[in-house]
Parts: C-alpha cells; structure tokens; sequence
C-alpha cells in the first residue's frame, strides 16, 4: 500500500500546487483591479473637483443676487410708499386750497340768491298790498 500512498499524497502535493498557484493569481487579479478602482477614483475626483467649484462659485453668485434683489425690492417698496404718500398730501393740498374756495364761492352765492329772493318777495309784497288796499277802498262804504 506504499505505492498507493505515494501516489495519493503525489496528487494531494499537486492539488494543494494548483490550489496556491490559483489563489496566488486571484490575489494579483484583484491587486490590479483595486488599484484600477483607485486610479478610477482618483480620477472621479479630479474630474468632479472642478464642478463642485463651480457648482459652489454658481450658489455664492445666486445668493448675491438674491441679496441684492431683496434690497432693490426693498428700495422699491419704500420710494412707492414716499411716492404713495406725497401724492396723497399733494392731493390733499390741491383738495383743500380749491374747496376752500369754492364752499366760500357758493356761500357767497347762497346770499346773493336769498338777497335776491329777499328783494323779489319785497316787490311782490308791495304789489300785493297795493292791490290789497285798492280792493279794500272798492269795499269800503
């Protein structure tokens, strides 16, 4: 039974030979593989680098710009409310100097009218007293 052993452990030599030649190469596979992924790596981050620098440079300019938008809103609105309320006090002005006027003007008309209407009740009064009195001096015996 010497020569069976042998060869069993002949066989068991070259398969533990392949075995280790097997995971030799499979060490280096995947030696060159991680540093492909490496280099690939490094390369991602070279390439997206300058895009994250520019994605970065793009947000800082888009919040300037919403800053300054916000303050020219602002300017906005307060020079339509300046202009809001000058416009009102111009009106009101403007309002108060011709009504002022125009209610003494109309006052002022008013008492012509009742003078008027005064001196023309005068006269028909007069009239009437006159054909009153004629009337009388017919009844009177």
């Amino acid at each position: 039974m010497t020569a069976w052993n042998d060869v069993f452990l002949g066989v068991i030599a070259v398969a533990t030979l392949a075995l280790a030649v097997a995971q030799i190469a499979v060490i280096v596979v995947a030696g060159r593989a991680a540093r492909r992924l490496a280099q690939l790596a490094e390369q991602f981050e070279r390439d997206i680098k300058p895009l994250f620098a520019h994605l970065n440079a793009i947000g800082t300019d888009a919040a300037r710009a919403a800053a300054l938008a916000a303050a020219q809103v602002d300017r906005v609105d307060r020079l339509f409310g300046d202009v809001t309320l000058r416009v009102e006090q111009t009106l009101n002005a403007v309002q108060d100097s011709v009504i002022g006027p125009v209610r003494e003007g109309r006052a002022l008309l008013s008492a012509f009218r009742a003078a008027m209407q005064a001196v023309r009740d005068l006269r028909q009064n007069g009239r009437a007293r006159q054909g009153r009195a004629e009337d009388e001096d017919a009844l009177f015996i």
